[in-house]
């Protein structure tokens, strides 16, 4: 009001919160798509039914997956589905866990607000524990290296312990392991893991175990033609950017012909340079050959004479992948192919998996990329395999990289809490409040995992601590047997995703509980009102 006259800033349909109102509507809706999770985590936990739109129906448990599927609207919510996709391309696990806390943190966050701390207090008080739950996880950690095979898997197996497909952990966690171990590359006196290195591939059909490690490369293409022989041993492989074919003029040609014997004369010269191209590939001594562009039938019916194995229209993922795995290198022109440009394997074969015929290029002398051939009896069995194995990877490809572990099964956790604890006596003044209260969030992880095994979490806490209090940092919840009890020879992972997730956690929290401010437009249909409230975006949630 001014002088009495109101002064409209906003356009007519505009929502706006303010002050306390706003903090606690961005708290609740964060929190409801913690809670929404919440109940999928560790061994015994749920699975989610997402169906979309279009009716396509996904069974998982994975978080990433689970966040990406619900399409929430509510900018907090949003805000959380970043955090799991930042974890989920940092680690490829973890998800879960970072959006859980997130959740976490900011209930407490607001249980201080009632008691009348500002939140500019509570997120110098959060930041502060953050850096120092970071010098404690560093000083648990423990070594791992490319000799430690057992303990790898075991960081395999407990990256995939919540997944549908956990009872056949092993013999996954196996075939993830090896496919790591053959890619990984020694760098600046470490190691460094690119994921591109290796290429899942799914087949329905068959079943888990039938899964296998591929040392080379599939391509999910056959022989262009039928004539060409199935098996290729001690293979020649050329990799070819341009078709073996006469190319289309890119501009509007006419040509005419006045004679018939003219028409004979065009076929001639085409047949030429189709053959041409044909000669300087057998000539070069490539008994195999992948195009990324067409093949004619010409040309496919002179290569299968010459006993050279071909493929057309291969994807340039496929083209670069095996270029890593036979050492060829790829060539603009056919007519440029050298002996020098040729890659090599001791096996080029089609074989038939499921309903498609594939190509398997194999036995690689110094292959730096793996194929990971996924078999399932349904397309939903097929897709978590992959899900699983992806995280798999990545656990064990950043353990690596890294070179240290924590004990998983909120052991960590449980630990962190406690140095949080005697740290915050040292902060003093009401920041020393925040400190606790981010360790007592610390501690919904194992709160949850026992929970979510019917465990009495009130008891199970109480034996954690006291446990941690008297020197046991490998103390977690052991869900399959439903007690507490040493966890390092169980459940391990990554400092990295534990690290990454209190990164995450905390710069989220911090954002939201500095915002005190919601300003809601939607742009209604013109001459309609705007809605008084759009959809809300989970149950219960209104979108701010």
């Amino acid at each position: 009001m001014l002088a009495g006259t109101p002064v409209i800033l906003l356009r007519e349909g505009t929502e706006r919160a303010q002050g306390v109102d706003a903090q606690k509507e961005i708290i609740r809706a964060a929190r409801a798509v913690a809670d929404s999770i919440r109940s999928t985590l560790g061994p015994r936990g749920s699975d989610k039914m997402l169906v979309d739109s279009l009716g396509d129906v996904v069974i998982t448990n994975d978080g990433a997956t689970i966040l990406q599927k619900m399409e929430v609207q509510h900018p907090a919510a949003k805000m959380l589905v970043e955090v799991a996709k930042a974890q989920d391309q940092e680690c490829g696990d973890g998800t879960k866990t970072s959006v859980i806390l997130v959740g976490e943190l900011l209930r407490r966050a607001e249980e201080l607000m009632e008691e009348k701390v500002h939140p500019t207090i509570i997120t110098r008080g959060y930041q502060m524990a953050a850096e120092k739950a970071l010098e404690v996880l560093q000083s648990i950690g423990r070594p791992v290296g490319l000799t430690d095979t057992e303990l790898l898997r075991r960081i395999a197996m407990t990256s995939m312990i919540s997944k549908g497909v956990s009872g056949y952990r092993a013999d996954l966690a196996s075939l993830a392991v090896r496919a790591v171990t053959e890619v990984i590359d020694a760098h600046d006196g470490g190691l460094r893991f690119d994921r591109k290195n290796i290429q899942i591939v799914k087949r329905q059909g068959g079943d888990i175990p039938d899964s296998e490690v591929v040392e080379g490369h599939i391509v999910e293409q056959a022989a262009v033609h039928s004539d060409m022989p199935k098996l290729v041993t001690n293979a020649r492989i050329a990799l070819v950017e341009a078709p073996i074919e006469v190319k289309k003029t890119e501009f509007t040609s006419e040509i005419r012909i006045t004679e018939v014997r003219q028409v004979q004369g065009f076929l001639d010269e085409e047949a030429r340079m189709v053959q041409t191209m044909v000669d300087a590939i057998v000539r070069s001594g490539a008994n195999v050959i992948f195009s990324e562009k067409g093949i004619d039938d010409v040309a496919a019916e002179h290569l299968a004479r010459a006993g050279v194995y071909a493929v057309r229209r291969a994807k340039r993922t496929d083209l670069e992948l095996l270029a890593r795995a036979t050492g060829a290198r790829l060539v603009a022109r056919p007519v440029d192919l050298g002996s020098d440009d040729l890659g090599r394997s001791g096996r080029v074969e089609e074989r038939k998996i499921g309903d498609d015929r594939l190509t398997l290029v194999t036995d690689c002398p110094h292959a730096r990329a793996v194929t990971l051939l996924v078999r399932g009896g349904s397309q939903h069995v097929v897709d978590e395999v992959e899900r699983s194995l992806e995280d798999a990877i990545r656990t064990v490809g950043i353990a690596l990289e890294d070179g240290r572990i924590v004990t998983g099964a909120g052991a960590a956790a449980v630990e962190l809490a406690s140095g949080l604890r005697e740290f915050a006596v040292t902060v003093g003044g009401r920041e020393q409040m925040a400190v606790e209260a981010f360790a007592n969030a610390l501690e919904v992880i194992p709160l949850t995992l026992a929970e979510n095994a019917g465990m009495d979490t009130i008891d199970a806490l109480i034996e954690l601590r006291r446990l941690h209090k008297a020197g046991d940092v490998h103390v977690g919840v052991n869900v399959p047997e439903g007690r507490i009890s040493r966890m390092d020879d169980v459940a391990v992972e990554p400092l990295r995703v534990d690290r990454q997730a209190i990164l995450s956690a905390t710069d989220a929290s911090v954002m939201l509980l500095r915002i005190d401010d919601v300003v809601s437009s939607r742009r209604a249909a013109a001459g309609a009102p705007a809605p008084p409230h759009p959809a809300p975006s989970m149950p219960g949630e209104a979108y701010a």
